[in-house]
């Protein structure tokens, strides 16, 4: 079944600097914020982890763990699930079929732990790549072909990130897609990257409650899209990652 083209959302003109590499997961990898033209800014939007690290390096987390925020979830069947749309025309999940979940094992002080790594801690242990493609069939969408760096128009996304203590699970995983005709920066899940970034250092740093911004995240990721924008604007994303 080929996906329905979805209208472009609002763009910021948000372009990507030249990255810098960082260890702690989760941490904006932007080296400079810039303006090309009248008003455009310059973001990086990528999730780090170890990039040599091949074994998790803290030894009380269980990757295997999930409990979704909907208690009575069971994973639904093809075609089941419909995805939302905010009045701004970005795309949420259906929360009949992607309520989110959390791995208890990734507590603050986890999040907080320098030696925490999304790679070897926890992404694609619970659930493979491949299983994960179950998703494009629930929400009735074809798996794109030569869905990669340029050319990626969809993202199996962790509806809670795994950097705010997400889990692995199919529970919290969609195919977040489009707008196809959109640069790759101003694709939906590229948006919900810099929102990540932005909860995961307000967490961090005692400014949001965990709990709060894993609810939130889930039940409106858009809601943040503001402030996460003018908090990378402000160049506190720059000074996150160079004091952590």
């Amino acid at each position: 079944m080929a996906r329905t083209p979805r209208p472009a959302a609002q763009s910021d003109g948000l372009q990507p600097p030249a990255p810098r590499r960082r260890s702690h997961a989760g941490r904006i990898t932007g080296a400079a914020i810039g303006v090309a033209g009248a008003a455009t800014l310059a973001v990086g939007l990528v999730h780090t982890s170890h990039p040599n690290a091949t074994a998790c390096a803290i030894a009380s987390i269980d990757p295997m763990q999930s409990q979704p925020l909907l208690t009575s979830w069971t994973p639904p069947g093809a075609r089941a699930c419909k995805p939302m749309q905010t009045a701004q025309g970005f795309t949420l999940p259906d929360p009949r079929c992607t309520p989110g979940a959390v791995n208890p094992t990734l507590t603050l002080t986890v999040l907080q732990n320098k030696d925490f790594s999304t790679g070897p801690c926890v992404r694609d242990k619970d659930t493979s790549p491949d299983a994960k493609n179950v998703t494009y069939s629930w929400y009735g969408i074809a798996r794109p072909p030569g869905n990669v760096g340029q050319k990626q128009v969809c993202e199996k996304d962790h509806l809670i990130s795994l950097e705010l203590g997400g889990a692995d699970s199919l529970a919290n995983i969609w195919p977040q897609c489009g707008p196809d005709q959109n640069a790759l920066n101003d694709r939906y899940f590229k948006r919900k990257d810099l929102v990540e970034n932005y909860l995961a250092a307000q967490v961090r740093s005692g400014a949001i409650d965990l709990a709060s911004a894993q609810h939130g995240i889930a039940s409106d990721w858009t809601q943040y899209i503001d402030k996460a924008t003018q908090w990378y604007k402000s160049g506190a994303a720059v000074k996150d990652e160079d004091e952590g």
